[in-house]
């Protein structure tokens, strides 16, 4: 099985959203403040704390809008925050909530049927590899598998 890379929202796109850039609909992100429930910023993939602002907006974590290209709610701290590290470790954050999507996407970012499985939090290593073994795919996301939020990627490392 290939060895596999978490990544969170790039930094470039949180920036983005930070300095007033409109979300994937057009609309300026929704300013919060947390009541300390596990609202997980997409960037840091932490949760935001108590007291503290953050984003709702919608997010396309594709190149373009196509069929495939899935567009759902995210939270973002609102004030910048530290993007989590590339790791081969699947974050925190993803263990601290189940279960978890993962869906396997090609060349064309579009979504290989097949690919699509609902796993527990402990077991998304092992999904993610076995989806990034099949040589038509590109790299998975991890989504929430009751919300659907993307949550981040997943690509050989």
């Amino acid at each position: 099985m290939p060895k596999i890379l978490f990544s969170a929202m790039p930094a470039d796109q949180a920036r983005a959203y930070w300095t007033g850039a409109a979300d994937a609909y057009g609309h300026l992100p929704e300013m919060h403040v947390s009541a300390g429930d596990g609202v997980p910023c997409r960037h840091c993939l932490q949760n935001v704390a108590e007291g503290e602002r953050y984003l709702i907006l919608a997010y396309r974590p594709f190149p373009r809008p196509q069929p495939y290209a899935e567009t759902g709610p995210i939270f973002l701290h609102a004030e910048p925050c530290e993007r989590y590290p590339e790791t081969d470790c699947v974050p925190p954050m993803i263990l601290s909530r189940e279960p978890r999507l993962l869906k396997g996407y090609g060349k064309n970012d579009r979504i290989v049927y097949g690919t699509g499985q609902i796993a527990a939090s402990a077991e998304v290593v092992d999904a993610a590899a076995r989806i990034l073994a099949r040589d038509d795919i590109r790299y998975v996301h991890v989504r929430s598998a009751l919300n659907n939020c993307f949550t981040c990627r997943v690509d050989r490392a």
